[in-house]
């Protein structure tokens, strides 16, 4: 069996990170977590001895006396559910995956003032900020989006069953839910179900461990 080892930062900020996270999670597959916490003097040091990106997340998979590094949340991603086909990380049917990788391709590319003006902070709650056209424009289309996926459907994930879709856009539900972002109802309960995951819920739990600790970005 091969072993994994995901390199992450901060759990209350780092939504790069949590994608991944959720997709080993949610596929079972064990795996090894080697935090890096962001935006301090050895950070950066910290990060090269990592991935030549100097960015989180890595996934470096041992199997056989060599370990293979993948970067990027979407292809480490990809990456375990090419090695995990069990887990079903992606619609059986073939129409349904491709809308499915088109979602998660979007939030991938997409959506920069959603991340400038609303970023995440996973453990924290804040007054819902006045959002300015464009990031208002982008929260519209995220909603529209998940709406759609929905339609017709009062529970599951966007498609039916918890797939990569899913982990690209837990994020984004977390940062509606710190910033009260106001949302229809199947939204409101899609958000609602991807938060009672035990999952999000260790998640949750180690992001606000991170803010007692005083491990906050204002360092």
């Amino acid at each position: 069996m091969p072993a994994y080892t995901l390199v992450i930062g901060n759990k209350n900020y780092s939504s790069w990170s949590l994608r991944p996270w959720l997709a080993l999670k949610m596929a079972g597959v064990p795996f090894e977590e080697i935090q890096v916490l962001l935006y301090r003097p050895d950070t950066n040091a910290l990060l090269a001895s990592h991935s030549a990106t100097g960015k989180v997340p890595v996934l470096k998979i041992t199997e056989g006396g060599k370990t293979l590094t993948v970067w990027d949340s979407l292809a480490i991603c990809e990456t375990i559910a090419e090695r995990h086909p069990e887990a079903q990380l992606w619609p059986s049917d073939p129409d349904a995956r491709a809308v499915a990788r088109s979602y998660a391709a979007e939030m991938h590319s997409s959506f920069p003032d959603v991340r400038k003006h609303l970023s995440m902070n996973f453990a924290t709650t804040v007054p819902t900020p006045a959002l300015d056209e464009a990031t208002d424009k982008q929260v519209a289309r995220i909603i529209n989006a998940w709406e759609s996926a929905l339609a017709g459907r009062d529970d599951g994930f966007l498609f039916g069953r918890f797939s990569i879709a899913d982990c690209m856009y837990a994020p984004v539900a977390s940062r509606f839910l710190t910033y009260g972002i106001d949302l229809p109802a199947a939204s409101a309960g899609y958000v609602a179900r991807l938060m009672e995951l035990p999952a999000l819920k260790e998640w949750r739990a180690a992001a606000e461990a991170e803010l007692a600790k005083g491990w906050t970005l204002a360092v």
